[in-house]
């Protein structure tokens, strides 16, 4: 019989480990967990031992016993695997963790707030040092108990509620403002608005950036085009197209979260549109400089926002106490082509 065919070996365990090496299962434990008060000779023993059997610590069955009770892991809990956004901002938290020899646990609220509250509870109980979240509940008061045993957490994204408690996010008012700025700038007055789902803080806030900035330029905003609650490529697209058959179709559009953008590009190409209807979204996406004509976007910096995060987190579970509050990472307007389109009579 081959060896392949016998299943899998049994995990050497510590026991063998201490076996080997000639000493107690305690004076292993304190080695793999780094702990002081073992001699040189002893601490390199064990660890010759452990190589020799290819030993790897399991860390959630050991995490009672090492000194500090950490499990070098944390909770990373993300809107939406769907949204290029969350994947970029999951790699830089990712790197900074990995930097400091700790796992990454992450999950994807699929923007569902019935969701929220079981996930974060999931992380908890595998006793992840620390939670990095975006969420989307109306509150996130449920977690006053981890902040009272001073469990480490960040929010990404959007500012919790109910909590006090260090959030970095983009400037999300002052970037929908920018946006719609630049399309009064080259003539429009009727700016369709194309929203995500209003339930989240994040959603609201550009829709606020964009109403004000239009009532500061005196554009009047009861005749303007504002559709929320679009979550995905389908239902921008949908929107858009009925936009476009509508009686008076707006000349500029305003599109509030990449995945909307995607869809609403796709529907003025179903209309032959793209040159003639003005285009900025909030959010970058792929290959936006390679379109005809290329996209114009408000860009948040996703990387920075994960790796601000990563550097809080750190730095609470580092005993950092200064009070909580937000960091606030700039957006920036990137004019390719489709904002700078005029309109057309």
């Amino acid at each position: 019989m081959s060896e392949s065919s016998v299943g899998p070996r049994p995990r050497p365990t510590m026991r063998q480990v201490a076996a080997l090496a000639g000493v107690g299962i305690k004076t292993v434990s304190r080695v793999i967990n780094g702990e002081p008060d073992v001699s040189p000779a002893t601490r390199a023993k064990v660890k010759q031992a452990a190589d020799s059997l290819d030993y790897q610590p399991d860390l959630h069955a050991g995490n009672l016993r090492r000194a500090d009770g950490r499990t070098k892991t944390l909770g990373l809990l993300v809107g939406s695997v769907a949204n290029p956004f969350y994947g970029t901002l999951h790699r830089a938290v990712e790197k900074a963790a990995t930097a400091r020899g700790i796992a990454v646990f992450a999950s994807s609220l699929d923007d569902d707030s019935e969701r929220e509250e079981a996930l974060v509870s999931a992380f908890l109980q595998r006793r992840v040092d620390g939670l990095i979240l975006a969420t989307v509940a109306t509150s996130q008061a449920y977690l006053a108990p981890e902040l009272r045993r001073r469990t480490p957490m960040v929010f990404i994204d959007r500012e919790p509620a109910g909590i006090e408690a260090d959030a970095v996010v983009s400037d999300n008012a002052a970037g929908a403002a920018l946006a719609t700025r630049h399309l009064l700038e080259h003539g429009h007055r009727r700016i369709a608005y194309l929203g995500d789902l209003d339930s989240i803080q994040t959603a609201r806030e550009r829709r606020r950036g964009f109403l004000e900035e239009l009532g500061r330029a005196g554009v009047a905003t009861r005749d303007i085009p504002v559709i929320v609650d679009l979550h995905d490529e389908a239902s921008a697209n949908r929107a858009v197209l009925a936009l476009l058959d509508s009686p008076n179709p707006p000349t500029a559009l305003f599109t509030s979260q990449n995945l909307v953008t995607i869809g609403a590009i796709t529907a003025l190409r179903a209309r032959a549109l793209q040159n003639r209807v003005a285009v900025v979204g909030f959010d970058d996406i792929s290959l936006a400089d390679l379109l005809s004509p290329g996209l114009s976007v408000v860009a948040q910096n996703p990387q920075r926002i994960g790796e601000v995060a990563a550097e809080r987190l750190l730095a609470r579970l580092d005993g950092d106490q200064t009070p909580a509050h937000p960091y606030i990472v700039p957006t920036e307007l990137i004019a390719r082509g489709s904002g700078e389109i005029g309109p057309h009579a």
